[in-house]
């Protein structure tokens, strides 16, 4: 194969000398052809800003020689009259798996995961493959060519589209003629890169998003490491990903939050991607905006649902039908806030229905010329063409489409594309355009008849009123050939006709129902513009398009909340400090802090809320949460520090408000409980509307998820195949891991060139005391060990969570100085659970320890005030000491307490003012601040369900009126239940 990558390079480097043939030609006894070609008359757009009328385009041998209003042509060249036309540089699709093989599926699986390369020479991971090159694998596609051409397009970037690094790729013209040699413009057009693993590797590492991102980081710390010379071996990835560095770097990220985490990966290591969007960028322009990059962007906008079912509709969400509403919007937005960007046809099932999608966009307010631009310039400047593709300057290349008028109308016939100067014909400019709205006259009866479509084999339509008609009809070598069916009596009208090219009108012969003969006229009332509107049910109004919210999902707010002076009077204040609980008590809050607390306090201009009767407290902490979150294990090694949940934050998970509705304000998003040693937790507050960044804490602790029991050693797991098996395993697997991180400490401490680890360096933090464990335990003896561990290695642990047999070793605990983070009530859900006591976080309490009641559970989580009431009855806990399980104590094990936790002046203004005693099962979070911002609020909330089922009726309508995607299809509701996240999850 690489032969075949050396022919060609070497046929396009002899490219500029095709005048010197050095082959014989056995075929022919003819010239070369040195003739030029000239068009004339025609309106031809340059560039997108730039339009020259009644202009002349002259072409030789595949470029543009000349353009303008005044060319001198050439003596010897072919003539050709564009006179009528328009013409334009034709479409560049620069993300395209065009002709390249695609990867085969790796073979095998079963019970055994594949936990090392099956390459040697190569990356230490499978999915790194930045030294494959597409033209390796690259086949002409003819047909699709053909489809692509018919689309307008002349130029197409493939590449394969599998792994994380993927390769190089190839730029190719969609030339009807000539061979690979002729048609192939660059073998490195570009590099490529996604979260997504290859198919033809069985590796297991990464199985998440998060393991992704670490390994791609990873990856350019190698990259540098190895290309500083400190390399003993030869890493055949490493050396291509070196030699890439000079080309564009595409990374497929597919979504607004993808988008994001991509150019974070590019801003650390200096590297500006070109970001392949999801087309939902529209719903954080500001953030996208702030890349500063150029985005490739999908048009497969999503077709309406079927929602005549009222039942069926209840499936699809409010978020779903937004999404149908919205997004065809997004090239608008894009435009209008200055983000660059190209169309591609990839995610469209046929490039032929790219037209029918940017007719969209445009119909939603794109401006034609950015439109333009998106096809032509922007591609061009991304592939590093600017000066060959993409326009029609003198020395580009002959690649340029001729239409009927104006490319972005519906009505507009596409006649010619041609490539590097071939032509090929799409429609044939001398057949006459016969689209229009006509009255047909036959039988006896007078119909309404529509031929709108493809200019070449318009579609028919025949109505009498509201009352329509099957019909087909043919159109070819100047004969129409159509027929209709009156359903109600089964009769079939049969019509011929030669069509006229001086006469709009279209007069033939027509067989009746009962086989006699007759004539029949249809008489032109409109033209094709008309019959698009008409075919289309275009009133020529823009479409109504609903207001975004923040999330844009249901329940997001219009905006995202400030924050507000607020004096709360009267309140039974829950300090949570040595104050205890202070009746009647104002708290008055200013710049998102608590600025004062007492009685009769002045307002000094903050918002008064009457809290006569209801507990003011501070926000309820959740140590060991799950939500919020797009993935929770990284499950493909034994140790995973190297990943973190910060990566991975997800600000549109309805859990966020859910548990605001419940009085909670901070948690701890933590890895699962999938290996020994997982990943870093993220910390956040629950800014509902905000983005993942702006949630996390600011200067937030460092803290990291381990593990112990039955999950890291895959009791219960279907595969027997990592290290380690057995508990006294899981104590060797962290000896070896602290050995190890010690070891890279200390020489990266005295200087020595070292790689870089991230996963030694998160562990190095541990024995540094920057970094605090939240330990997943259950048995007492592994509490034990762990401790034991810890204390060799001269750290200590933070946290041990679920906690579930603290009670056995809670002295232990205490002189360690570690705290506990438990459940109130729950055992025996698995055998290791066996011994768990409700009294458990009592005990733990009396003991000296910091105790905390966490949820792990999406739907426990709301409701944590209830479960901390359960210590009152179990345990005999004071109602004060309850409640700071849930808030003091947890903002200690977190080492967030001289932020949050308790109502102290300086302290954030976290708080939720509830109903009644916060233990009470009756009592209710009736307002929810965080930092002064109220992000929850009954009233509102009460108001926002009736809005969500106002803007629910008001879609489903627009659905019901939409005519559907192709042949009028429309998706078929199903129910995609949320997935819920626990430490078992893979």
């Amino acid at each position: 194969m690489k032969y075949k990558v050396l022919l060609l390079l070497g046929l396009l480097l002899c490219g500029p000398l095709a005048a010197q043939e050095y082959f014989p030609d056995n075929d022919s006894v003819k010239e070369q052809n040195t003739n030029y070609t000239a068009f004339t008359g025609a309106t031809i757009y340059v560039t997108p800003t730039k339009k020259l009328d009644n202009a002349t385009l002259v072409i030789r041998d595949g470029k543009v020689v000349a353009v303008g209003t005044n060319v001198r042509i050439p003596q010897n060249s072919i003539m050709v009259d564009a006179s009528g036309t328009t013409i334009y540089p034709s479409f560049i699709d620069p993300y395209s798996e065009f002709g390249v093989k695609k990867a085969q599926r790796a073979q095998g699986g079963g019970r055994s995961p594949q936990y090392s390369p099956t390459r040697a020479g190569y990356y230490w991971n499978d999915h790194i493959m930045p030294e494959y090159n597409a033209i390796a694998d690259f086949k002409f596609d003819d047909k699709t060519a053909a489809t692509m051409r018919k689309a307008g397009f002349g130029v197409v970037n493939a590449h394969r589209n599998d792994g994380i690094a993927q390769g190089s790729g190839v730029l190719v013209a969609l030339n009807s003629k000539g061979d690979d040699a002729d048609r192939v413009m660059n073998t490195a057009s570009g590099q490529f890169f996604s979260f997504s693993k290859s198919v033809a590797s069985r590796q297991s590492y990464p199985t998440s998003l998060m393991g992704a991102m670490a390994l791609l980081r990873q990856m350019y710390h190698d990259m540098r490491w190895y290309e500083a010379g400190n390399s003993n071996t030869t890493d055949r990835s490493l050396e291509a990903l070196i030699a890439n560095k000079g080309m564009t770097a595409i990374f497929d990220a597919g979504d607004k939050g993808n988008d994001l985490r991509a150019d974070k990966i590019g801003d650390q290591f200096g590297i500006q991607y070109v970001i392949v969007g999801g087309g939902d960028e529209y719903e954080a322009i500001a953030d996208i905006k702030a890349t500063n990059a150029t985005y490739i962007l999908p048009i497969n906008f999503p077709d309406a649902y079927d929602v005549s079912n009222p039942y069926q509709a209840d499936y699809v969400t409010l978020a779903d039908m937004r999404a149908w509403n919205q997004a065809p919007s997004n090239p608008k937005v894009m435009a209008e806030n200055g983000v660059p960007f190209a169309f591609t046809t990839h995610d469209l099932k046929s490039a032929a229905d790219f037209k029918g999608k940017l007719m969209k966009a445009i119909k939603y307010g794109l401006d034609k010329t950015k439109a333009l631009e998106a096809l032509t310039t922007v591609p061009a400047r991304i592939l590093g063409m600017s000066e060959t593709l993409g326009n029609l300057n003198p020395g580009s290349q002959a690649n340029f489409l001729i239409t009927s008028g104006d490319i972005f109308e519906n009505s507009t016939t596409l006649y010619e594309n041609w490539v590097q100067g071939t032509k090929n014909v799409v429609n044939d400019r001398n057949k006459k355009d016969i689209r229009g709205t006509y009255t047909l006259n036959a039988g006896g009866k007078s119909y309404e008849m529509i031929l709108s479509g493809d200019a070449g084999k318009p579609k028919i339509e025949v109505k009498q009123g509201e009352t329509k008609f099957p019909a087909k009809l043919s159109y070819d070598d100047g004969w129409v050939i159509l027929s209709m069916t009156d359903e109600a009596n089964n009769d079939i009208y049969r019509m011929t006709a030669a069509v006229v090219r001086s006469s709009d009108n279209i007069r033939g012969r027509l067989v009746l129902p009962n086989g006699r003969e007759t004539s029949f006229n249809a008489n032109k009332t409109a033209g094709p513009e008309e019959a698009e509107k008409q075919a289309e049910g275009d009133d020529g109004e823009a479409p109504t398009v609903v207001g975004i919210t923040y999330p844009n999902i249901g329940y997001g707010y219009k905006s995202v909340p400030q924050s507000q002076n607020i004096l709360f009077k009267n309140a039974t204040v829950w300090t949570g400090e040595a104050e205890g609980i202070l009746m009647n008590t104002d708290v008055l809050v200013r710049d998102g802090k608590i600025a004062a607390i007492g009685q009769n306090l002045n307002a000094r201009g903050a918002r008064v809320v009457d809290a006569t009767g209801k507990h003011l407290t501070a926000g309820i902490i959740d140590e060991h949460s799950h939500i919020a979150a797009l993935a929770i294990n990284e499950a493909g090694h034994n140790s995973s520090a190297e990943v973190t949940i910060e990566d991975v934050v997800d600000p549109e998970d309805i859990d966020i408000y859910r548990n605001l509705a419940g009085g909670v304000t901070s948690i701890q998003i933590l890895h699962g409980s999938a290996n020994p040693i997982g990943g870093r937790s993220a910390i956040i507050k629950l800014k509902w509307g905000e983005s993942a960044d702006n949630m996390i804490y600011d200067n937030t602790p460092k803290f990291i998820k381990f593990a112990l029991g039955e999950n890291v050693k895959q009791s219960n797991w279907q595969s027997f195949s990592r290290f380690p098996q057995t508990r006294m395993g899981v104590e060797q697997l962290y000896m070896n891991y602290f050995s190890r991180a010690k070891e890279y400490d200390a020489k990266k401490k005295s200087g020595a060139n070292i790689r870089y680890d991230e996963e030694l360096e998160v562990l190095a933090e541990i024995l540094n005391g920057e970094r605090f464990i939240s330990c997943h335990s259950y048995v007492q003896s592994e509490i034990n060990m762990l401790m034991k561990v810890a204390e060799k290695f001269d750290f200590r642990v933070n946290t041990f969570t679920h906690i579930l047999e603290g009670y056995k070793v809670a002295d232990k605990m205490a002189a360690h100085g570690v705290g506990g983070s438990t459940f109130s009530d729950w055992w025996a859900y698995k055998y290791e659970v066996n011994d768990a006591i409700p009294y458990n976080a009592a005990i733990m309490a009396r003991e000296g320890v910091v105790v905390a009641i966490n949820s792990d559970d999406g739907e426990m989580s709301r409701r944590l005030n209830q479960e901390a009431a359960k210590t009152v009855k179990y345990g005999g806990m004071s109602e004060e000491e309850a409640w700071k399980m849930v808030t003091l104590n947890p903002a200690k094990l977190l080492h967030i307490d001289d932020r949050v936790g308790s109502i102290k002046v300086g302290k954030d203004a976290d708080l939720v003012l509830w109903t009644d005693n916060p233990l009470s099962v009756y009592a209710k979070a009736e307002q929810t601040y965080i930092e002064g911002a109220l992000f929850f609020d009954m009233t509102k909330d009460a108001s926002m369900r009736a809005a969500i089922q106002q803007e629910r009726n008001e879609l489903i309508k627009m659905m019901l009126d939409d005519k559907g995607g192709n042949n009028g299809a429309k998706r078929r509701p199903g129910s995609r239940p949320k997935q819920r996240f626990t430490c078992e999850t893979l």
